[in-house]
C-alpha cells in the first residue's frame, strides 16, 4: 500500500525540482542560523545563491560525525531551544553523546515517514503493532510508536526486555505486526518453544526489522520460523531515526524517502560521488528538518544506489542493504559501540594495562560483547573479592559510557597477543551470509 501517492510515485524530474527548491531554502537556513555551517561555506567561497538545483549539492561542505561532536551539545542547532520540544541521543566516541533536537514539524515529518514505512510493508489501521525497540534517547522505540499512531494502527510499547511477558501479550492480544532488531526476533522465537508454545498460537504477520546487521538468509529463517513477511526499516539518529527508508512488498531494495532526505553515495578515500549500482560510502542531507538540519552527512554505511520505477509504483531511489561500514564502529543490540569508548575506559583506571581485546559474537540469536582486559601487575592477585570488586566497578563504568552490559574478562598481564602492526582489538564472530 502507498500511503502518499503525490510523494512516493512523484515523476522523477518533478521530485529532482522539488528536492532543489528544499535545498535552497535548507542551505539558505543553515547559513543564517548555525555559525559552524556559515564559515564552512566561507571557507569556500559560497554563498546561498549558488545552490538552486539539486545538482548544486555536490558544492556543498561535508559533515561528519567529528562535526557533532565537536559542537555537542547544541552548537548545530539551527532553531532556538524554544522551538526544540524533544531531544534524543546517540553514543559517541567519546562517552559525549550525539544531541538531536526536533521540532514540532520534525516530528511530524518523522511520523509521516515512518507511516509510509509501515504502509509499504502491509500494516493498516486494523493492525497491532508492538514496538519492541528501546524507548527512551534511542530513537527506535518512540519512533516506531508515533508513526504507528500516525497510521491509525494500534501500538503496544513492549520496549526491550521481559520477554517471556512480551510473547504472553503478543498471543494473548494477538498482535499481527512486531517491531524489533532481527536478532531479538530469532531470539523470541527460541523462548516460544522453550516455553512449549506453538507459533499457530500466535496471529504475527509482518515483522519490521532494523537497528543491526542482517541478511538474506536471516530473513529467510525468520520468514520460515515465524511464517510472516519481514521487511527492513532503516534509519539513524543524526537523520531522524527509523523512517529514512524502508523496503516495499517487492523486497527488492530499501526506498529512501527522497523528498525528505537527499542520497548520494561517495567513495570514502576520495569523497568522489560515485555512480549507480557502485558500493560506497552513504551520504544523506536532510532537506526538510528544522531543529538541526545536516549537509552532507557521512553516515559511514557502505551501500549502493538504484534509480528508476520499482515493481510496487514508487518512484523513489533504492539502496541495497548495509552489510558493512567505513569505520570500526560495531553495532551490537541496536546500539552503536566504538572500539575507542572501550578503550577510554580501561585507559581511565590505573589497575588495567593498555591492552585489550573485544569479543562479539551471537549466541541463542542475541549479540553478546565479551571484552578482555590485562590487568596490571600490582594489581592481578588471588585475593577473589579484590578481583570481583575490580570486575564490578570496570563492569559499571563501562555501561555508563555504553548503554549496554559488557561480559568483563581479566586475564594475566602479558597474556593478550601483541602485534607488530595494527592492533587486532575487535574479533567479530558473527556471521552474516
Amino acid at each position: 500500500m502507498i500511503w502518499n501517492n503525490n510523494k512516493e510515485t512523484m515523476p522523477i524530474e518533478e521530485r529532482r525540482a522539488l528536492q532543489g527548491v528544499r535545498l535552497h531554502k535548507l542551505v539558505e537556513r543553515v547559513y543564517h542560523s548555525v555559525p559552524f555551517y556559515r564559515a564552512k561555506m566561507q571557507e569556500m567561497n559560497l554563498l546561498p545563491s549558488d545552490i538552486n538545483t539539486i545538482d548544486d549539492i555536490v558544492k556543498l561542505p561535508f559533515t561528519t560525525k567529528k562535526d557533532l561532536r565537536d559542537n555537542y551539545p547544541c552548537q548545530l542547532f539551527a532553531v532556538p531551544r524554544s522551538e526544540i520540544v524533544r531531544i534524543h541521543a546517540s553514543s559517541g566516541t567519546t562517552g559525549k553523546p550525539t544531541i538531536v533536537g526536533y521540532t514540532r514539524k520534525d516530528l511530524e515529518v518523522w511520523s509521516e515517514s515512518i507511516a509510509r514505512s509501515l504502509a509499504a510493508f502491509g500494516v493498516t489501521a486494523a493492525d497491532t503493532v508492538s514496538v519492541a525497540y528501546g524507548y527512551g534517547l534511542f530513537t527506535g522505540g518512540l519512533g516506531l510508536h508515533y508513526g504507528v499512531e500516525r497510521l491509525g494502527a494500534t501500538v503496544v510499547p513492549t520496549s526491550t526486555g521481559n520477554t517471556e511477558k512480551h510473547i504472553h501479550l503478543l498471543r494473548d492480544l494477538q498482535i499481527s505486526t512486531i517491531a524489533c532488531t532481527p536478532s531479538y526476533a530469532l531470539h523470541l522465537y527460541e523462548v516460544i518453544i522453550g516455553l512449549g508454545m506453538s507459533i499457530s498460537d500466535f496471529n504475527l504477520k509482518i515483522g519490521i526489522f532494523g537497528g543491526e546487521p542482517w541478511t538474506e538468509n536471516m530473513r529467510k529463517e525468520i520468514e520460515q520460523k515465524f511464517g510472516i513477511k519481514a521487511y527492513n526499516i532503516y534509519g539513524l539518529s543524526e537523520i531522524m531515526g527509523p523512517g529514512v527508508a524502508h523496503e516495499c512488498e517487492c523486497q527488492n531494495g530499501t526506498h529512501i524517502i527522497e523528498d525528505h532526505f537527499y542520497p548520494e553515495v561517495i567513495d570514502p578515500e576520495t569523497h568522489e560521488v560515485l555512480p549507480d549500482s557502485v558500493q560506497g560510502e552513504l551520504v544523506l542531507t536532510t532537506l526538510t528538518k528544522e531543529g538541526i538540519p545536516l549537509l552532507r552527512y557521512c553516515t559511514k554505511d557502505l551501500t549502493a544506489l538504484h534509480h528508476g520505477v520499482c515493481a510496487c509504483g514508487r518512484t523513489e531511489v533504492t539502496m541495497d542493504r548495509i552489510l558493512g561500514r567505513s569505520d570500526d564502529m560495531l553495532i551490537i543490540r541496536g546500539i552503536n559501540v566504538f572500539p575507542s569508548q572501550i578503550e577510554s575506559v580501561i585507559l581511565d583506571m590505573e589497575q588495567f594495562e593498555p591492552q585489550y581485546q573485544i569479543v562479539v559474537d551471537r549466541k541463542n540469536n542475541l549479540d553478546t560483547l565479551e571484552v578482555h582486559v590485562e590487568v596490571k601487575k600490582g594489581y592481578y592477585t588471588d585475593d577473589l573479592n579484590s578481583m570481583m570488586a575490580l570486575k564490578k566497578a570496570l563492569s559499571a563504568k563501562m555501561k555508563s559510557v555504553l548503554s549496554i552490559n559488557a561480559d568483563i574478562q581479566f586475564v594475566e598481564p602479558g597474556s593478550i597477543e601483541r602485534s607488530q602492526g595494527k592492533s587486532n582489538r575487535v574479533v567479530d564472530k558473527r556471521v552474516l551470509k
